[in-house]
Order: structure tokens, then C-alpha cells, then sequence
């Protein structure tokens, strides 16, 4: 297999698609990072600046001199080079008169308005593929699994290290660098791209998104820690809790083990055929019955790879069959408001026969650190 195969096989589902929808190309762009998700699927390429246009019987790529190398060493598509007179658009509208496409296709929502309607004043008929792209992404192959089991790995060893090195009265914004400076020590290319980890202590942690902040970690309160690393283009996505001393409130103790609980229910109702709302009900059903359902308010879980969030998601209103290749998270929580709250996450694999946890080395108890 060579190193391309992966890509190749990527476009051919693609093409697939594009005959179904009566397409003759699916153009994509990465306009300073906006829209690299699908162009590095499907292309391999990471720069920021890229123009991908994939007919039937060709697949090229368009950037600057900046990347050509890049370009040269990323992707197997035909690479062609802005002059310097050109724009990324003169390039799209050359690749699009070369080849004749007259219908072509587009991911709307990896699209600025601006971008849009610059293309729009090209002779072709523009169709928003409504999450064709997406849809592909979600069956995940042998190298994507890999590369998830990898970026867990190294969020689990960066979180262990990061725990040696937390102690009163250290920010939560410090303890998020801290972890994420243990990641790129690790190996990862650093945390999340677009969201910043969530380090939630005392009250805080009632916030199911408080990102970190300056509020710095005191002596029996509990932080809730919601963290990943990037490595090779993908996403793991965990979450732990751990106290500094003795929890203040042992009533949160007794709440984390009820998240265990519904924890392993949801992620043993992970198999193919079954719906988001299903797995989702498992999980949510086992917190209703102890009496804290109204404290819980978010989906259970969502999909996971090039980006922190995909399809499919776990919640009461996810009518989406799981199917094998799938990447989920599994994350009850339950959020007091002005007392605090606790979440426990990993992730799994829709495997044929069931499920697969890819965050498995690191514990889910709670940790009470000793002062």
C-alpha cells in the first residue's frame, strides 16, 4: 500500500457521490484555514492558502509559492502554482474552464459568504452538497483510528504529567498550559486548534464549557478538566476530574461514581444500528433515576476526528444511525449550579460487533491529590 492509498480511496467514495448527485466536479477551499478540514481529508495538504477541485477523471490542487514543497511531499493531486498575478480565485476559475465543469459541487458550510459570492460570478452551476463531505469523513479507516489511538495516548501521558506539577493556587489557565505544554513534549502538535481546553474548579465547575481561566485552585475543591491533544491532523477529546486534598463537598464523590455508572451504560449501548437517541437514553436514564436528570443538560456525546465536533451525535434528539468507522464521545455529566458539576469522557470506535474505547489507558476514578 503506498502512502497515498488512504487519499485515493477517500476521492473514489467521493466520486461515487458526485455520479449519484449529477456532478461533474466538488471544488473546496482553504482560505487561511478557513475550510482546511475537508481540503486536508481528501487532499492530505495542510497549508493555508488551497483551492481542490476533484472531477472524474482528475484531482489537482491550486496554492502559492509559499507551499509549493509542502504541496510536493502532502498530496498526491496535480499541483499547480498561483503566479504572481493570480489569485486563489483565477486559479478555481482556470481549473473549472479547463476541465468544463458545469455543475459543480460545494460544502456551504465551509464556505464564507465573501468566498461564495466571488465564485458565484463564474459560469457554473453551484450546488451545496449539504454535507456529503462530512458524511464520508465519519467512517473512519484503519489509518484514522490509528492516528485517534495516538492523540489519546498522548493526552493521557500529558495529563498524568500535568498532575505532578499542579498545586495550590496555580491558575487554571496555568494547569491548561501546563498540560499543553506536556503535550507537545509528547509528540502532539498542541491542543485543540479552534476551542481551548475547559480547567473548571469549586463553582466553576457548574459550567459545562468554563474554559480556564485566572481563577486560581484552592485547597478541597474538585476541578473538572476537559482536554485532548492534535496529532497528525486528528482530535482525542477526555475528560477527568481530580480534587487538590480531600473533596470539601462529599456529596461530588458520590456524583462521580453515578457518572462511572452511566458512563459504561451508554458505552456498552454503543453498537451499529442503534441511534444517537438511543445511546443517549442508556446513559441519561441511569442519572434520572438517582435524581439528578434536571442537572444534566447536554447530549451525551458527539463524533470525533479532523474536528472536535462531527457527526454523529449522541443526544435525545439524534435520530442518526451508528455504523461501523464511527468516532464518538461518551460524556455524562451533572452541573449544580452554584456548587459545581463533574463530566467523564472518552472515546470510541463503532466496531461491527459492538464498540471499542480508544482512550483506554487512562483511569476514569477520581483523583484526590495529596498537598
Amino acid at each position: 500500500m503506498s502512502n497515498f492509498d488512504h487519499l485515493w480511496n477517500r476521492v473514489g467514495r467521493l466520486r461515487k457521490e458526485m455520479a449519484v448527485r449529477g456532478l461533474d466536479g466538488v471544488l473546496l477551499t482553504d482560505v487561511e484555514r478557513y475550510g482546511w478540514e475537508n481540503v486536508f481529508y481528501l487532499s492530505g495538504f495542510r497549508g493555508s492558502s488551497a483551492a481542490v477541485l476533484i472531477t472524474d477523471d482528475d484531482a489537482m490542487l491550486s496554492t502559492d509559492s509559499r507551499y509549493v514543497s509542502q504541496a510536493a511531499e502532502q498530496t498526491p493531486f496535480r499541483v499547480l502554482v498561483q503566479s504572481k498575478q493570480q489569485t486563489i480565485f483565477d486559479m478555481i476559475e482556470e481549473m473549472l474552464r479547463r476541465h468544463s465543469v458545469r455543475r459543480c459541487g460545494f460544502e456551504g458550510e465551509t464556505l464564507s459568504y465573501g468566498t461564495y459570492r466571488r465564485l458565484s460570478s463564474f459560469s457554473v452551476i453551484w450546488e451545496d452538497t449539504d454535507g456529503m463531505i462530512p458524511a464520508i469523513r465519519r467512517t473512519k479507516d484503519d489509518l484514522e483510528i490509528s492516528t485517534i489511538v495516538k492523540a489519546c495516548q498522548i493526552a493521557s501521558d500529558a495529563y498524568e504529567r500535568a498532575l505532578t506539577d499542579v498545586s495550590v493556587g496555580m491558575t487554571e489557565l496555568e494547569f491548561s498550559k501546563c498540560l499543553e505544554g506536556h503535550i507537545v513534549s509528547l509528540g502532539g502538535e498542541g491542543g485543540w486548534p479552534d476551542h481551548r481546553f475547559i480547567v473548571a474548579s469549586g463553582v466553576r465547575s457548574a459550567l459545562p464549557h468554563g474554559t480556564a481561566s485566572d481563577k486560581k485552585l484552592a485547597k478541597g475543591e474538585w476541578v473538572t478538566v476537559d482536554f485532548g491533544a492534535a496529532y497528525g491532523g486528528y482530535m482525542s477529546d477526555l475528560t477527568r476530574n481530580f480534587s487538590l486534598g480531600e473533596v470539601s463537598d462529599p456529596e461530588f464523590l458520590e456524583i462521580h461514581s453515578l457518572l462511572e455508572k452511566a458512563h459504561s451504560a451508554g458505552a456498552e449501548a454503543i453498537a451499529p444500528g442503534k441511534t444517537g437517541r438511543d445511546v443517549d437514553f442508556v446513559a441519561r436514564s441511569v442519572i434520572d433515576k438517582a435524581g439528578y436528570g434536571d442537572f444534566f443538560g447536554h447530549g451525551l456525546g458527539h463524533g470525533l476526528g479532523v474536528e472536535i465536533h462531527e457527526s454523529p451525535r449522541l443526544s435525545p434528539r439524534s435520530a442518526e444511525i451508528l455504523s461501523p468507522g464511527d468516532v464518538v464521545t461518551v460524556e455524562p455529566g451533572v452541573y449544580i449550579p452554584e456548587r459545581g458539576g463533574l463530566r467523564l469522557e472518552d472515546d470510541y470506535l463503532v466496531t461491527e460487533d459492538g464498540h471499542r474505547r480508544l482512550s483506554c489507558d487512562l483511569p476514569q476514578d477520581f483523583r484526590i491529590l495529596s498537598l
